[in-house]
C-alpha cells in the first residue's frame, strides 16, 4: 500500500478511483459520470447518447453460432490463452487485413474484453518510478488502470479542430522514463484516426528509449469516408514493441460478450498472460467460436458495418449542427464531438453543467468530454465546452434526439 504526502496509508482502490476522477477532494467516493448521466437520463425519459454501446445486434450468424455452441456444451472454462478456433481466427485476421504474421500459439491471447487486454499489459510492464503516455482526453479507464500500476500518467494533448496530436510534440514526449506508450486509434472519446505521420515519429522515439508500446484499437474497422486504419505494428520497427489489442464488441456489436485480444511478440505477450491468468483466466466459452466466426465473414459484412454506422454519424452530425452545436466531423468510432459554445449561457457555465442540464430541458443525455481529462490540465480547460454525443444507436432513436435538440436550441 502506497502513502499520501502526510502518510496517511492509500489503498489501490483509492489509487484506481483518483487516476479516474472519482475521488472528491476530501477523499469521498464519488459516481462517474457515465452513472450519472445514465441516472439523469432515466429520471427525465431522455435518449441516451452518453454511453457507447449499440441498440442493434451483431450479425445473425453469430449469434446463432453463440446459441448453437451453448446448446452444444460450451459452457465450462476455456483454455487460459482462449480457444484455438480463435486465436487462430485472429492470426488469420491480421495477416488478412494488415499483413501481420502471428503465430496463433504464442502470439495470441485471449482476454475479457479490450479492457482486461490493456489492464494486464499495464500491470506486466508498468510500475512505481516509470511513466505511461497517453494522449488527452483518454480513454476514461486507462487513468485508474495507470495508477494501480503505480505509475506516473503523463499525456499529450490533442489539438482541435481535428483532435490530433503534434508528432514532435508526442514523440518528444517519450523519455528514459517513459516504460508503456498506451495508444488509442481510432480514438474514444474524439473520433480522430493517427496515420503513419503522426505514429512513424512516435515508434521511432519508443524504440530510442526502449518503450513498450500498447496499443487499443478496438474501432479498428469502423472508419468513415474511406479512410483507413493504419496499425501501429505494420509501421517499421513497431513490431518487435508493439502490443495490439482489440475485441469483437465494437466492430460487431456484441459490447455485451466482453471478448477481446492482444497480439505481439511472444515474450510480451507471455509476460502480458502471466499477469491475466490471475485476473479472469478464461471467459465467454461459447462465445469465442462465434467470434472466430466473425472474424471470417465476408469483406462486405465489415464494409457493411462501418457504412451503416457513418450513415448513423451524418445523421446525428447534421442534427447537431441544426441544433447550433459546432460539431467535428469523426472519422471513426461511436461518437462526436461538438462544441457547446453557441449554447452556453445563463445558468450555464460550461459544457459539464450544459450535459446535466440537457436530460431535462431537451430529453437528451451526453457525456461531458472533461470526463476524459485530468482535472486542472490545459487538455481538461479546453474540453470544458465540449460534450460527446454517441450515434451508434438505431437510426429512429438517433432522428428522435435530433428532433429534441432541433427544439432545445430554437428554444434557447
Amino acid at each position: 500500500m502506497t502513502t499520501t504526502n502526510t502518510g496517511t496509508p492509500v489503498a489501490p482502490w483509492q489509487r484506481a478511483a483518483r487516476g479516474a476522477n472519482l475521488l472528491d477532494a476530501d477523499g469521498t467516493l464519488a459516481g462517474t459520470i457515465f452513472e450519472e448521466m445514465t441516472a439523469l437520463a432515466g429520471a427525465h425519459d431522455a435518449v441516451n447518447l452518453g454511453q457507447g454501446f449499440p441498440d442493434e445486434d451483431g450479425p445473425a450468424a453469430m449469434l446463432e453460432a453463440a446459441r448453437r455452441a451453448i446448446a452444444d456444451g460450451a459452457n465450462q472454462y476455456a483454455p487460459g490463452r482462449g480457444v484455438p478456433v480463435l486465436r487462430e481466427a485472429i492470426a488469420a485476421h491480421q495477416r488478412r487485413f494488415y499483413g501481420l504474421t502471428v503465430d496463433p500459439a504464442e502470439e495470441v491471447i485471449v482476454t475479457t474484453g479490450a479492457t482486461e487486454a490493456i489492464a494486464a499489459a499495464l500491470l506486466a510492464f508498468a510500475g512505481p518510478g516509470d511513466e505511461v503516455l497517453t494522449v488527452e482526453p483518454f480513454y476514461d479507464s486507462y487513468g485508474a488502470l495507470i495508477e494501480l500500476t503505480g505509475a506516473r500518467h503523463t499525456t499529450v494533448p490533442l489539438r482541435e479542430p481535428d483532435f490530433l496530436p503534434d508528432p514532435e510534440e508526442l514523440a518528444a514526449a517519450v523519455t528514459d522514463r517513459t516504460r508503456v506508450v498506451l495508444l488509442n486509434n481510432p480514438h474514444n472519446p474524439t473520433g480522430s484516426l493517427f496515420g503513419a505521420d503522426v505514429l512513424a515519429p512516435l515508434v521511432e522515439a519508443a524504440a530510442r528509449h526502449d518503450a513498450i508500446i500498447v496499443t487499443d484499437e478496438v474501432y479498428e474497422h469502423l472508419t468513415f469516408d474511406g479512410l483507413r486504419h493504419v496499425p501501429v505494428a505494420t509501421l517499421p520497427g513497431a513490431a518487435e514493441r508493439t502490443l495490439t489489442i482489440s475485441s469483437a464488441g465494437k466492430t460487431f456489436s456484441v459490447t455485451g460478450w466482453k471478448v477481446g485480444w492482444l497480439t505481439g511478440p511472444a515474450p510480451l505477450v507471455a509476460a502480458v498472460r502471466t499477469v491475466k491468468q490471475f485476473l479472469t483466466y478464461s471467459s465467454g466459452s461459447p462465445l469465442q467460436g462465434a467470434v472466430a466466426l466473425g472474424l471470417g465473414l465476408g469483406d462486405d459484412v465489415y464494409t457493411g458495418l462501418a457504412t451503416t454506422l457513418q450513415r448513423k454519424r451524418d445523421l446525428l452530425v447534421d442534427g447537431l449542427r441544426g441544433a447550433g452545436f459546432a460539431v467535428t466531423v469523426p472519422a471513426g468510432t461511436y461518437f462526436v464531438v461538438a462544441d457547446a459554445t453557441p449554447l452556453l449561457g445563463g445558468d450555464v457555465a460550461d459544457g459539464a453543467a450544459l450535459c446535466r442540464r440537457l436530460p431535462a430541458a431537451a430529453g437528451v443525455a451526453a457525456i461531458p468530454l472533461t470526463a476524459f481529462c485530468h482535472p486542472g490540465s490545459a487538455a481538461a480547460a479546453t474540453a470544458s465546452r465540449l460534450i460527446r454525443f454517441a450515434f451508434c444507436k438505431r437510426e429512429d432513436v438517433l432522428a428522435e434526439a435530433v428532433r429534441r435538440l432541433t427544439a432545445f436550441g430554437s428554444a434557447g
